[in-house]
């Protein structure tokens, strides 16, 4: 492979700027296309800020489907629509209905598990090149549940325990130890000791971004608004200019379906509108992340205070924040740990999610000099390191042992 090659990024977010530095390692020049300046109110900006590498058991199950009337009807569930999008919606959730049954679903934990397990060791190898000043926090992350969810953690519990996931089930009396500000609803729970949070997303974002600079990317803030062809060589073209390129990378999250739409790849990508909202000086009340899986939330301490963080709710890339979201997360807030102050940083962002849970890394079918990097709903930011190397592994024509066919984006075709 000719290092001298020139390579475009759209997108500037984790899945973006990881596909850079590791393009970087391999010797290749690199240039990042956002709209926005790195660290915006994007999707790597406002999650949750959890690296979950024993996450490898996704939505696409027949528990979670047959409870999707019951979770629309609560109030305080974790699934809404905006009803103006369902008709938009009927296609990708008729794919996900086909992608529910227990062969799919262990289809999607296998290979979620095949790389969710080099997650940590590939943020490792950028950790290593940059100060982290208290940014990541090694202590774990907490899941509880009431008696009501028992039966959906219980197939969770087994399917990661076939997969070899380390978790330790933890008793109530085992919760409060580890978590005693919290109030005492819940009936059990479960450990995962070694996974990670951020205090800081957006710091530790820009202090990717900012390595890359320095080690002589270019960064444009430019609306990329389609790609097109000089024989096979891919041309960036923006609002007003046009730059070319040897290879690009797609990267840019739920937007990225404009772009592959263009290229005359029809892949089901739509999007889950997550929210959040702030508690500031509240970062006391809990040493770790706690997620409680009956609602479909969790709280993460950070710099800015409690990050309240939860929803999946359908309804695109245009329709408005949802008032009644933020209301249910600070009242899910309170239901956990009492009395907060008032809150801050109301914030809706768009988790990219095809209907098999799977993310779409490598080649595109049709142009064989773009390739893509999106749809890693829930888990972006976990596995934003580990697909950079993975997708700039395919661009240097590496050798791996992964089985990288699964995320190919001909498996829609």
């Amino acid at each position: 492979m000719n290092k001298s090659l020139r390579i475009g990024i759209i997108g500037s977010g984790i899945q973006g700027i990881s596909n850079a530095l590791f393009l970087q390692k391999k010797g290749f020049e690199v240039t990042i296309f956002d709209r926005d300046e790195p660290g915006s109110h994007t999707a790597s900006y406002g999650n949750a800020g959890h690296f979950s590498p024993y996450a490898s058991l996704s939505l696409n199950r027949t528990d979670v489907l047959a409870d999707v009337p019951a979770m629309l009807l609560s109030s305080n569930g974790p699934l809404a629509l905006k009803w103006n999008y369902v008709p938009k919606m009927i296609p990708w959730f008729i794919k996900f209905i086909l992608n529910t049954s227990k062969n799919k679903m262990m289809h999607t934990a296998k290979n979620m598990h095949q790389i969710l397990d080099l997650a940590l060791p590939a943020y490792d190898e950028l950790f290593d090149e940059v100060d982290l000043e208290g940014l990541v926090e090694n202590k774990g992350i907490l899941y509880i549940w009431n008696e009501k969810d028992l039966k959906s953690r219980e197939l969770e519990i087994r399917v990661r325990d076939e997969l070899g996931v380390k978790q330790q089930l933890v008793s109530k009396s085992e919760i409060h130890d580890l978590e005693p500000k919290i109030k005492p609803f819940y009936h059990g729970g479960v450990y995962y000791p070694y996974a990670r949070h951020a205090r800081n997303p957006k710091k530790i974002l820009l202090k990717f971004f900012d390595l890359f600079i320095k080690k002589g990317g270019k960064f444009k803030k430019l609306n990329v608004k389609e790609l097109e062809f000089d024989k096979d060589l891919p041309v960036i073209k923006t609002d007003s200019q046009r730059f070319n390129f040897d290879k690009v990378v797609v990267a840019c999250g739920a937007f990225s379906k404009k772009l592959t739409d263009n290229l005359g790849e029809r892949i089901p990508l739509d999007t889950e509108r997550g929210y959040h909202v702030h508690f500031k000086n509240c970062d006391h009340l809990l040493s770790r992340p706690v997620i409680f899986s009956n609602r479909g939330f969790g709280i993460t301490p950070m710099e800015q205070g409690l990050r309240v963080v939860g929803t999946v709710e359908f309804g695109g890339l245009n329709n408005p924040l949802s008032k009644s979201r933020i209301k249910n997360l600070i009242n899910n807030a309170k239901y956990m740990l009492g009395d907060l102050p008032e809150h801050e940083d109301e914030w809706l962002g768009f988790r990219p999610t095809l209907p098999d849970f799977l993310p779409v890394m490598g080649p595109s079918k049709n142009h064989k000099n773009v390739f893509y990097c999106f749809g890693h709903h829930h888990l972006g930011w976990t596995l934003g390191p580990i697909s950079g190397k993975i997708v700039s592994g395919m661009i240097a024509k590496e050798n791996t042992n992964l089985n990288l066919d699964p995320y190919s984006s001909a498996r829609f075709n």
